[in-house]
């Protein structure tokens, strides 16, 4: 079964709410055993939109994946993230 990936450009809007997310969305990752590839970090524009904040989050399959983003420990986090942030997110399937 093929691992799949959480990816996130986040361009945080409010960060003191936005806190208040990463508060939860960890707590939420830590409840589903996610493996966190990059959260923040420097990144390097090379072509097209420039990213914002970047985020990748591995997980053993799609179901999993599913699972975490529909979980209430996570509807929790999104619910603070809630005009914090413009989000765009995607679950992709790794090899």
């Amino acid at each position: 079964m093929p691992k799949a990936f959480i990816i996130m450009d986040v361009n945080i809007t409010h960060p003191e709410q936005y806190a208040e997310y990463k508060k939860w969305s960890s707590l939420a990752m830590q409840a589903h055993d996610v493996k966190v590839l990059v959260r923040g970090g420097t990144t390097h524009h090379l072509e097209g939109r420039k990213p914002a904040r970047s985020v990748v989050l591995e997980f053993p399959s799609w179901e999993a994946a599913e699972n975490f983003y529909e979980s209430h420990q996570y509807r929790r986090a999104r619910n603070a993230r809630e005009n914090a942030a413009i989000m765009n997110m995607f679950i992709v399937q790794g090899v």
